[in-house]
């Protein structure tokens, strides 16, 4: 297997994850908060959470470090974060702020995993 294949491989797999995060604990999270959907971004970032605890899960069954880990949520996270200014500022809505944090977090998992591809860091 060529090492780009993998690499694609190993993005589809951390997708996967994070999707099983989003659908695996949004019910637990409409149950307990019923009205979060009313409050756009409190919704976001629940579910980059959702999506980042489903993702940190399956790094550390593939034996990845908890640094390494932190790094990958942390950028996860990273576009739900900046979107929030305008938001707040009522320049963009809510449904504006789900998709392009969504759009953006892809591309933002690349980069730490751009950065640890060349040393295999774990």
């Amino acid at each position: 297997m060529t090492t780009t294949l993998k690499f694609a491989g190993h993005y589809l797999e951390m997708v996967i994850a994070m999707f099983v995060g989003m659908f695996a604990l949004a019910p637990l999270w409409s149950m307990a908060v019923p009205s979060l959907s009313e409050h756009p971004d409190a919704a976001a970032m629940v579910m980059a959470t959702n999506m980042s605890i489903g993702m940190a899960l399956w790094m550390r069954v593939r034996k990845h470090g908890w640094a390494h880990i932190g790094e990958m949520c942390a950028w996860m996270v990273a576009p739900f974060v900046v979107l929030l200014v305008p938001y707040w500022l009522g320049l963009i809505g809510g449904d504006t702020l789900m998709t392009a944090g969504h759009v953006l977090m892809f591309p933002a998992m690349l980069i730490p995993m751009l950065r640890h591809r060349q040393g295999n860091v774990h």
